[in-house]
C-alpha cells in the first residue's frame, strides 16, 4: 500500500484542531522513513502557516539530526500560559537563536562562521514537549517526527545581542520546577555542539521549507532532558551567561 501523506497530515490536524488525541496514524498514512515523516511535517505546517522558527536536535555529537518546523502560535515570549494548551507538560531547558539574516539553501553550502553571521541574538528559551497522540513516546519515531517531534511550545528569554564570545557548550544551566532544583550542570545537549545543528539545519534540514529566514528562532534541543509535570506549574531555566527564562502553567 502506497504512504498517503495527505491522509497522516490530515489526521494530525484534525487532532490538533478538535483537541483529540490519535491512538496511532492511520493504516497507509504512517511513514516509513525519515523522507516520508518530513513530507507530513511539512504538509502540516504549511496548513498551519508560515513557518516562524525550528527545532533542531540529535541524540550524540556525531548523529545526524532531526528537525521540526515550527509555526508562530506555539511560540511565545511570556511569563504564563494556559494549562489548556497542553495534554502533557514536558519541561525542557534549551539554547535558541535568533536569525537576522536568510540562509536561501541556493545560496549555500554553509560553513559554521557564514551561520553564525546570519544570528541576531540568542536566547534561553524553555521548550514544553507535547503529542498529538494519546501516549507520549508510544508511537514509531517516523511518526512521533511527523508530529513536530513531540513539540508543544517554545517560550524564549530575553535576547542576547552581544553573544559571540559566548560557548553554548559550557553553559552552566540550571531548570528549578516548583522551587525545586531538578538539573545543575555544565553542557547536557545530548548533540554537544548546537552550533552543529544550524549548520546541518541551514544547509540540507530547512532545504524542503525555503531554507532559515530572517525573524526565524531556531531551538537547539534540551540541556537538560524532559521532565513531565502537572498543573499548575512554575518553572526557571536559568543559563550561567545567557540569562533566565521562566513560565507557569496553570
Amino acid at each position: 500500500m502506497p504512504f498517503d501523506v495527505n491522509a497522516a497530515a490530515a489526521a494530525l490536524l484534525d487532532a490538533r484542531r478538535s483537541r483529540t488525541r490519535l491512538g496511532a496514524l492511520p493504516e497507509g498514512a504512517r511513514p516509513g522513513s525519515e523522507a516520508e515523516a518530513y513530507a507530513v511535517q511539512d504538509a502540516v505546517v504549511r496548513a498551519l502557516g508560515p513557518v516562524a522558527g525550528w527545532k533542531v536536535g540529535a541524540p550524540s555529537a556525531t548523529a545526524t539530526p532531526a528537525r521540526a518546523a515550527l509555526n508562530a502560535d506555539t511560540i511565545f515570549e511570556t511569563d504564563h500560559l494556559p494549562a489548556s494548551l497542553f495534554h502533557l507538560i514536558g519541561a525542557e531547558a534549551e539554547i535558541a537563536y535568533s536569525f537576522g539574516r536568510d540562509l536561501p539553501p541556493e545560496a549555500g553550502p554553509y560553513d559554521r562562521e557564514a551561520v553564525l553571521a546570519a544570528v541576531a541574538t540568542m536566547h534561553p528559551a524553555i521548550e514544553i514537549a507535547d503529542t498529538r497522540f494519546t501516549v507520549f513516546g508510544a508511537v514509531d519515531p517516523h511518526s512521533q517526527r511527523a508530529d513536530q517531534q513531540n513539540h508543544g511550545v517554545l517560550v524564549l528569554g530575553p535576547g542576547l545581542t552581544e553573544w559571540r564570545h559566548l560557548d553554548p557548550v559550557t553553559q552552566a544551566v540550571r531548570l528549578t520546577i516548583d522551587g525545586k532544583v531538578l538539573h545543575d550542570h555544565v553542557g547536557g545537549n545530548s548533540a554537544v555542539d548546537p552550533v552543529r545543528l544550524l549548520v546541518w539545519l541551514a544547509n540540507e534540514g530547512a532545504r524542503s521549507l525555503g531554507g532559515i529566514k530572517a525573524g526565524q528562532v531556531v531551538t537547539t534541543g534540551s540541556c537538560t532532558g524532559t521532565d513531565f509535570v502537572t498543573a499548575p506549574t512554575r518553572m526557571v531555566a536559568e543559563f550561567s551567561e545567557l540569562g533566565s527564562v521562566a513560565l507557569a502553567i496553570g
